[in-house]
C-alpha cells in the first residue's frame, strides 16, 4: 500500500471514528438530558401544590377579613395570610416561569445558567423569605381558626399574643444561629443545598455528567 494511499486509509478512518463519538455524546447527552428533565418533574408539581394552597389561603382569608372590617385586630390577621398565600402563588408562579424557561435544546451551558438562576433565587430570595415568615405565619392563621369558632384570643384572659410573639422571636434567632454556625463551620453548601432542593441538585448533576464526557 502506497503511502497516499495509507494517508487516506486513516483520514476516512479518523473521521468515522470521529462521527461515532459524535454520535454516542449525542446520544449520552439526549438521554442524561431527558433523565434531567425527567428529575424537575416533582419540583414542577410541588409548584403546582403550593400555588392551589396559597389560593385557598387567600380566598378563606378573603372571606374572613371581608367579614370583619370593624375589627382592627381580627382585619390584620387576615389581610397578613391573604398576603401570605397570595405570595405563596406568587413565588410557586416565580419557580415555574424560571423552570419553563430552561430551552433542553440549546447547549449545555445555556442550560446551566438558566439553572443557575433558579438556584439563586431559591436560595437567595425564597428560601430566606419562607425561614422568617415561616417563624411568624403561623401566629395570625392560629388567631384566625380560633376566631371562626368563636374564640378570641384579644378578649380572653392571658398573654397569647406575647408568648406567641416571644416563642417565635426564640425560633427565629435559633434559626439564624444554626446558619450562623453551618456557615462558621465550612457547611455553607449543605445549607444551599437543602434550600435549592433535591430536584435542581440532580439536574445540576446530570449536566455535569454532560460536561464530563464531552471533555474527555
Amino acid at each position: 500500500m502506497e503511502l497516499d494511499e495509507m494517508k487516506l486509509a486513516w483520514q476516512t478512518l479518523n473521521r468515522q471514528l470521529e462521527k461515532q463519538h459524535a454520535l454516542g455524546l449525542r446520544l449520552f447527552k439526549d438521554s442524561t438530558l431527558d433523565k434531567a428533565r425527567k428529575g424537575l418533574r416533582p419540583l414542577i408539581f410541588g409548584q403546582w401544590i403550593q400555588m392551589a394552597i396559597g389560593l385557598v389561603l387567600a380566598i378563606a382569608a378573603g372571606a374572613f377579613w371581608a367579614t370583619r372590617l370593624h375589627i382592627t385586630h381580627l382585619l390584620i390577621c387576615g389581610l397578613v395570610v391573604h398576603a401570605y398565600g397570595l405570595m405563596l402563588v406568587a413565588f410557586a408562579a416565580r419557580n415555574l416561569y424560571l423552570m419553563h424557561r430552561i430551552d433542553y435544546a440549546e447547549p449545555v451551558m445555556m442550560i446551566q445558567s438558566r439553572l443557575a438562576d433558579l438556584r439563586a433565587w431559591k436560595y437567595r430570595v425564597e428560601t430566606p423569605f419562607h425561614a422568617v415568615l415561616g417563624c411568624f405565619i403561623w401566629i395570625p392563621a392560629t388567631w384566625m381558626n380560633l376566631a371562626w369558632h368563636g374564640i378570641d384570643p384579644w378578649t380572653q384572659k392571658g398573654s397569647f399574643i406575647y408568648w406567641a410573639l416571644s416563642s417565635s422571636c426564640v425560633g427565629l434567632v435559633l434559626v439564624v444561629l444554626v446558619i450562623w454556625l453551618m456557615r462558621r463551620m465550612g457547611y455553607a453548601h449543605v445549607i444551599e443545598n437543602q434550600a435549592v432542593g433535591r430536584s435542581v441538585r440532580r439536574m445540576d448533576k446530570f449536566l455535569d455528567e454532560i460536561v464530563r464526557f464531552e471533555r474527555e
